[in-house]
């Protein structure tokens, strides 16, 4: 989605559409290749100007597929997120990149006469991913040695035969007790 930076005015602007997912699941097969969008993402924002900065805050909602790194099964979860980021004209930096702080994560520069939503969309949605892919937090895995699914139930593999060489050390803690 791209707006002309003329027809963004100082009074509060809403805007709804749907992202297309493409160029977001070619991203996400790069850098965070445990997910991927599934449908569109819906995108609901307002957008203004204050001098010659732009603002916008939004919501981003949409279902994601996730691949469970614990039991390699996947999952679906619905992405929910607030977001605002600001633009500023890149004629106003002296060319130099400053050191950012947290609270300069919401804010970037445009060039030109058009803004381009998707790269800013796709980078929020990025960010709002969580950071391991697990279909619950309570997980039990695959069996390291015949890689069953734990969370449907035992594997059938013996019982780990304890490590004689820490024999001393089981009878020490059995003495505690």
């Amino acid at each position: 989605m791209k707006i002309k930076v003329d027809q963004i005015k100082a009074e509060a602007t809403p805007l709804a559409y749907v992202e297309e997912v493409d160029a977001l699941n070619a991203r996400l097969a790069v850098g965070a290749p445990d997910f991927r969008v599934s449908e569109g993402m819906a995108v609901d924002l307002t957008h203004y100007r204050a001098g010659l900065d732009l603002f916008f805050t939004g919501r981003l909602k949409g279902a994601v597929t996730g691949t469970c790194a614990r039991c390699a099964e996947d999952y679906a979860f619905q992405l929910d997120t607030p977001f605002t980021f600001v633009l500023a004209p890149r004629a106003t930096g002296d060319g130099a990149e400053p050191e950012l702080a947290a609270e300069d994560l919401a804010f970037s520069f445009f060039e030109g006469e058009e803004i381009d939503l998707s790269p800013l969309v796709h980078e929020q949605t990025i960010l709002a991913l969580p950071t391991r892919p697990l279909c619950r937090e309570d997980c039990r895995g695959l069996c390291p040695r015949c890689g069953a699914n734990l969370n449907s139930g035992p594997c059938g593999c013996p019982a780990d035969t304890p490590d004689p060489r820490l024999s001393v050390l089981r009878t020490l803690l059995r003495s505690d007790h």
